[in-house]
């Protein structure tokens, strides 16, 4: 049976400390012991201020034996890059002399940190001088966490208006620049924000956490009354690929300019014309890829645009800039095809 190991002096001491402590301040070291506030009491008459008496609820906190943590300093729990100003802050309180909060980085036994605010009061004898210390400890890890998960959240929502913004002063002045009657311009502005918003809709939805290409593509046919499994003039082929929101929304805006010239001028300009749209992932040397198709039939004769507007230039140009990879449009006189070939998400999971 293998020998505990020999108790050092110091914890000899403090341990024949906490017993006198118990002796004259029963009552009140029972409730100490007993409260959710993890607590310590410290011997002031020793260098190092001591610990003679420390509670369940600050063992359970730190991970220590009562018996590893009786006759320790009391700044033994103290993590080495602890700013000096708030050492200096704990030296003022066991002065005397607080200066304010006090908030702590302390590791456990297992060397995790926390973040812990300290109260320190001193206890005087009859003749007015410190014999002990008693400090509290009020664990803030989740509170710290809590703020920095809510800094990261307003850092977010900071980048994607940022973003969104950039995307709609795109789309205005894209439109602008190749559409001179404002009435249409304003017609062509309006649609490609609903567009944008439905796509937020959908990402809000999804937490921002991304969104699953069949999810992006039905969202945006929907204000067109077409639904895939409901319309027969509209048939989706393709596992539900998530995709980050940045790529989710510019492949939300470019489904509802495919839409839009579809009903304008292609499939669904007539009660015959359907849409097949499949997509597929290939390995390739350079990652998985998505190839993805559009393609339109049985709608009016379609011939190649004398002058390609925004939706066009939109799709083909930035829309394959978005995805870093390229979209071409074929516009075959038994209707429009277009073809995407982009990157693949890392962990395409379906939906």
């Amino acid at each position: 049976m293998a020998k505990k190991p020999r108790k050092s002096r110091k914890q000899k001491g403090g341990e024949a400390e906490v017993e006198r402590f118990r002796d004259e301040l029963g009552p009140f070291v029972v409730s100490a012991e007993t409260t959710r506030m993890a607590m310590v009491f410290t011997n002031a008459k020793e260098a190092g201020n001591p610990i003679v008496f420390a509670n369940d609820s600050f063992l359970e906190l730190t991970g220590y034996e009562r018996d590893e943590v009786l006759g320790q300093n009391f700044d033994f729990l103290t993590v080495h890059n602890t700013s000096t100003e708030a050492l200096a802050k704990v030296q003022a309180a066991l002065d005397g002399k607080p200066s304010g909060d006090i908030e702590i980085l302390y590791h456990r036994k297992d060397n995790s940190e926390f973040l812990a605010a300290v109260f320190i009061c001193p206890v005087r004898d009859e003749s007015d001088k410190v014999v002990q210390y008693f400090a509290s400890f009020v664990d803030l890890t989740r509170h710290r966490d809590a703020e920095q998960h809510l800094q990261a959240l307003i850092n977010e929502l900071n980048h994607r208006v940022k973003n969104t913004l950039a995307t709609v002063q795109a789309i205005v002045r894209q439109v602008l620049r190749t559409e001179p009657d404002p009435i249409v311009a304003r017609e062509a502005i309006e649609s490609r924000l609903f567009a944008l918003s439905r796509s937020h809709d959908l990402l809000t939805r999804e937490n921002w956490r991304g969104a699953g290409l069949r999810d992006v593509l039905e969202t945006a046919l929907a204000p067109f009354g077409v639904v895939a499994g409901q319309d027969s003039r509209l048939a989706i082929s393709g596992d539900n690929l998530r995709f980050p929101p940045r790529t989710a929304l510019a492949l939300g805006i470019a489904f509802n300019e495919l839409a839009t010239n579809a009903v304008k001028y292609g499939a669904f300009a007539n009660a015959m014309g359907t849409v097949d749209v499949t997509w597929s992932v290939e390995a390739t040397q350079g990652g998985d890829r998505v190839l993805l198709r559009w393609q339109e039939t049985s709608g009016p004769t379609v011939a190649p645009p004398v002058r390609k507007g925004f939706g066009s230039q939109m799709i083909e140009r930035g829309l394959a800039q978005e995805l870093n990879g390229t979209v071409h449009l074929d516009y075959r006189p038994e209707g429009l095809v277009c073809t995407m070939e982009f990157l693949a998400p890392q962990d395409p999971a379906h939906g």
